[in-house]
């Protein structure tokens, strides 16, 4: 049975959008990571994503019966910041596995020592598509214009002026 996240949270689990990150990092995985934040935290955005990642799974599938497979979410969470970062799958191995603050986004708590299997990475990345890539592609650039138009203010005299 695949779920697009896991709605209980174990022992030491940090809520997405309570995650911290180091305001002064200049690193491109914090970035990511809060714009990932961002994108979760906007109910209407992450059920646009998540009706897009449900699209990942194969539709001779029974999504009520089987094993678990990996959450949507994680997919997400991975395939950005593979494609991203251009890391390959053994450096998101490692990164997931040992990355606190990304380990934290997948929903996992401080106790937990669930581990990525490379296979597992690769069988689950791989099924984004180019078109469901495009898709999502949309609806952050749509979420992307809905920020900016609560930042810009039009001036008395028609000037823009951000706030």
């Amino acid at each position: 049975m695949r779920c697009i996240e896991n709605k209980q949270m174990s022992l030491g689990q940090i809520a997405i959008e309570n995650i911290e990150f180091d305001p002064k990092s200049r690193d491109d995985i914090p970035q990511i990571l809060k714009g990932l934040q961002h994108l979760y935290i906007n109910k209407e955005t992450r059920e646009e994503i998540f009706a897009e990642l449900e699209k990942l799974i194969p539709q001779k599938v029974n999504k009520n019966n089987g094993r678990p497979g990996m959450q949507l979410w994680a997919i997400f969470v991975l395939g950005m910041l593979r494609l991203n970062l251009n890391w390959d799958y053994d450096r998101l191995q490692e990164m997931v596995n040992n990355h606190a603050t990304i380990r934290q986004m997948l929903g996992h708590g401080f106790f937990d020592e669930f581990n990525y299997h490379l296979q597992t990475i690769k069988d689950n990345v791989a099924l984004f598509t180019p078109e469901i890539l495009d898709n999502i592609n949309q609806i952050v650039i749509s979420a992307g214009h809905k920020v900016v138009k609560k930042k810009i203010k039009i001036c008395e005299r028609g000037a823009i002026r951000l706030l």
